[in-house]
């Protein structure tokens, strides 16, 4: 392919709490409450029970009780809302290409999905995760595995959150397809069927389950290292990145990841051998990308 063959004229586009006396007593008389809660100094309850006498607690009861019940209950809510992601398993799904499947990474230890797993578990953050990624994956075939394969199914009925890669191979059907006369028509026509195969989608997982926070991986271009003299290559990613964001936010729960630029501007080797898919390094850097907005909506949770 040279930047001739491509025709570059088309255009492009896309609890603020009160800090009285009543509600510090009641915040405490709650954390005293709940199990294995991470308290402010880095230790547990369990930590400190053999340091604390048994009549100190006891000691407290009476002003304890004295504060209202409704202030009471309201900071209860916000305690429980901030270390419910601690308390319970946080079951994340990962599902679509090979990206998700992790081809190319050299540890075999499942890619970007592999390495967010690997640090969320050092970081003692409890995490299940599903990988259901399969390569060559597109977003016709990704739907139809949302609809007929039960245990992709079953999985995202008891997700927590939803990752998903997905469309790069739906272009890279239109470049085999057009190989010899390859223009940007065939592109531009086939951007609004992709966008309304990916609403499908994500309107699949919404409805099987509506709580789930749902992360869309954007495109980045794996040929740009080799081929960056060919300037339309980007434009595509860009357009169909741009088709992606407009189709994820029509969902709230759905976040769209930039990837366009993960590898723009890094000089060492970032792709496998089969100078497509990322390496362990390159997928290192997916994963930093991805794990930023994990913990984003995380630290949001908590404090809403």
């Amino acid at each position: 392919m040279s930047e001739g063959v491509l025709d570059e004229k088309k255009n492009f586009i896309r609890p603020k709490h009160n800090d009285n006396d009543s509600l510090i007593i009641a915040f405490i008389f709650i954390i005293d409450k709940e199990k294995d809660v991470i308290l402010q100094d880095g230790t547990t309850q369990e930590d400190q029970a053999d340091t604390e006498p048994e009549d100190a607690v006891e000691a407290e009861s009476p002003e304890e009780t004295s504060v209202p019940k409704e202030i009471r209950d309201r900071v209860k809510d916000v305690v429980i809302d901030a270390i419910q992601f601690f308390k319970k398993d946080t079951d994340i799904v990962a599902i679509g290409d090979s990206l998700t499947q992790g081809v190319g990474d050299e540890t075999e230890n499942g890619g970007y999905v592999g390495i967010i797993e690997e640090r969320l578990d050092n970081q003692e953050v409890k995490v299940t995760i599903d990988n259901f990624g399969k390569r060559g994956n597109r977003t016709d075939q990704l739907l139809q595995r949302l609809q007929e394969e039960d245990e992709v199914i079953d999985s995202i009925k008891g997700a927590d959150m939803v990752l998903i890669t997905i469309g790069a191979n739906d272009v890279m059907k239109i470049l085999k397809d057009n190989f010899m006369n390859l223009t940007m028509e065939p592109f531009n026509e086939e951007k609004e069927p992709y966008g309304d195969r990916l609403e499908q989608i994500l309107k699949r997982i919404e409805a099987l389950q509506p709580n789930a926070k749902i992360y869309l991986l954007g495109l980045f271009n794996p040929f740009e290292k080799y081929f960056s003299d060919i300037k339309a290559l980007d434009q595509i990613m860009t357009q169909w990145n741009t088709e992606s964001k407009q189709v994820v936010s029509q969902f709230e729960q759905a976040t769209f990841i930039p990837m366009q630029d993960i590898y723009q501007g890094r000089s060492q080797n970032l792709l496998a051998e089969d100078n497509f898919h990322p390496n362990t390094r390159g997928y290192q850097l997916i994963a930093n990308r991805v794990l930023s907005y994990l913990k984003s909506d995380l630290e949001d949770s908590a404090n809403n």
